[in-house]
């Protein structure tokens, strides 16, 4: 499958739809099906103990997901999160930025199933695992 939108055209689509969120996440490769995405970890992200919050860490997931679908079928902004399932494996190093590395296990017309690992820069066993599903809006005439 060709590309609908590649890496530049996904930073900015990014920022232009959600610019509250915009500037905590950058694409670091995308290729048919395979994307990475960096969180940058801030004081926002973390959690008393100084580790990553759960909630920052599946933020990452469901955007990495929701990226790798657009570059897949193009800037389909209301294409939707239906389903999430995180396990968390390990525990994140403190003020370090995340890796998430997701790729589309199924992409239909009105369904697509991703997973994502999650890796804490620098380490090499990743910290969570994710599955998403999303609803892909009808194509309009």
């Amino acid at each position: 499958m060709n590309l609908k939108m590649q890496r530049d055209e996904l930073q900015r689509f990014l920022g232009r739809e959600f610019p509250q969120v915009s500037d905590d996440f950058t694409i670091e490769e995308v290729s048919d099906k395979e994307i990475t995405v960096r969180m940058h970890v801030s004081e926002q992200n973390l959690r008393p103990g100084g580790t990553v919050s759960g909630p920052s860490i599946f933020a990452l997931a469901d955007v990495a997901v929701y990226l790798g679908i657009l570059a897949n079928i193009g800037p389909e902004a209301l294409s939707v999160t239906t389903n999430g399932s995180i396990d968390f494996m390990h525990k994140p190093k403190a003020n370090t930025d995340l890796i998430g590395k997701a790729r589309l296990l199924k992409l239909g017309r009105v369904l697509a199933v991703g997973d994502v690992l999650i890796y804490s820069d620098g380490m090499a066993d990743p910290v969570a695992r994710a599955s998403m599903t999303y609803s892909i809006p009808p194509k309009r005439a």
